[in-house]
């Protein structure tokens, strides 16, 4: 059965997501990461593909595993991580954000004196990951009703970690819901945590650290701790897409 999530052409063809990445500003994108801890990409995604792939949430076929979060503790709401072989827009949207991303993840971990290095393809990564038992994959679609949220946490799955991830707001707020905003916290040392709230829009993509980050001090670099979440849904129903780029055990 196919996995491709696009059963009709779409009106208008959209340019290829590498080639769109290809069209963003990679610098301001880096230096968003380096001085505010995440990046705001704008109108990444159709209003057709986001639609397509919120809707795709009832595709059972497509995932390896559902998770109810008021379960586990994790908050309230669900998602379901997708299967190999992942959607066509899926995993061309994890390749293609991974080559930008792994230089500037080479340059973090060289800048906080951090081991390994990431290679340039990330099919050479994912078998990496998969060399060590990390095999099951990472992406995924997310479903909040009213009331529900995610507790901040950090998204980690084995050994290999890529430290910077991606979201992509398929909903749009205030037409589709309420509230459920992206935050992010940075635990500093000796210092009070700081917050980030991102004013997403549909298609929108954010990126950010997985779980830590170098922050130029007054006596050098020094790590500082990320979690992120979403806040309480007043609303409506929100999907995201969830790429993670290392595999987990």
């Amino acid at each position: 059965m196919t996995r491709d999530l696009f059963d009709a052409p779409p009106a208008a063809t959209p340019a290829s997501p590498s080639t769109r990445w290809d069209a963003f500003d990679w610098a301001r994108i880096a230096a968003d990461l380096d001085h505010h801890g995440c990046a705001l990409v704008r109108g990444v995604l159709t209003a057709q593909e986001c639609a397509q792939l919120a809707s795709a949430y009832a595709r059972q076929d497509l995932y390896r595993s559902r998770v109810i979060m008021q379960r586990h503790g994790f908050g309230k709401g669900e998602y379901q991580y997708f299967r190999y072989p992942l959607p066509d827009l899926v995993a061309a949207l994890r390749g293609a954000m991974y080559g930008p991303l792994a230089g500037i993840a080479n340059r973090w971990y060289a800048t906080m004196g951090v081991e390994p290095r990431f290679p340039p393809r990330h099919a050479d990564f994912i078998a990496r990951c998969h060399a060590a038992g990390q095999t099951r994959p990472t992406p995924l679609l997310l479903q909040y009703g009213e009331g529900d949220y995610n507790c901040l946490h950090q998204d980690l799955y084995g050994e290999h970690v890529f430290p910077l991830q991606a979201a992509f707001l398929l909903s749009q707020p205030g037409l589709d819901f309420e509230g459920g905003e992206f935050v992010l916290t940075e635990q500093r040392p000796r210092m009070q945590s700081r917050v980030e709230v991102v004013p997403l829009q549909q298609g929108d993509c954010v990126i950010f650290p997985v779980f830590h980050r170098p922050v130029a001090g007054t006596r050098g670099t020094y790590r500082v701790n990320m979690r992120h979440g979403v806040s309480r849904l007043r609303a409506g129903q929100r999907h995201t897409l969830g790429i993670i780029f290392h595999d987990a055990e």
